[in-house]
């Protein structure tokens, strides 16, 4: 696991695009925070860092894809209760090799999450409108080497 602060949305962004330009199809990112927590900002990053533009929340819509080096797919589970709504969709088409998955609210349907992914937890600090803390939790050897890279591209951890 590693920890970073982050005192503004635009770091939290950019903490986001390192990350994005490190993914390759088949990854996925479950991220984790409170409402208004910072989950679509990073997620904005991350697509950046992928060359996709127009990141907006999924809410509504569930999936949202956007089109960059590959296909990228914005999720959002936060209206979801269980794993037969995911079916209903063909998710599982989701998580295939061609694309990455970025799933807001991964934790509240856990067993629709491949055994290997990567969990961003992102916390206001002292309830701060732009203070963040970022917990990168690795869950295999990829995202290990992954959250690796990014704590030595940083040089520093909370």
């Amino acid at each position: 696991m590693w920890k970073i602060a982050s005192p503004n949305p635009e770091y939290t962004e950019m903490i986001g695009e390192e990350l994005g330009e490190r993914l390759a199809p088949g990854d996925v990112v479950s991220l984790v925070g409170e409402l208004g927590a910072g989950k679509t900002v990073f997620v904005r990053g991350v697509a950046r860092g992928l060359g996709c533009d127009g990141v907006s929340s999924p809410s509504f819509l569930i999936v949202q894809e956007y089109r960059g080096k590959c296909p990228v797919f914005h999720c959002d589970f936060y209206r979801l209760r269980t794993m037969r709504d995911l079916e209903d969709i063909g998710w599982e088409e989701y998580l295939g090799d061609m694309g990455i998955a970025l799933i807001e609210w991964g934790n509240l349907i856990p067993e629709a999450l491949p055994a290997e992914f990567l969990e961003v937890r992102i916390d206001p600090v002292d309830h701060s409108d732009c203070d963040r803390r970022l917990q990168f939790i690795p869950t295999g050897g990829r995202y290990q080497m992954l959250v690796k890279e990014l704590s030595q591209r940083f040089g520093f951890s909370e």
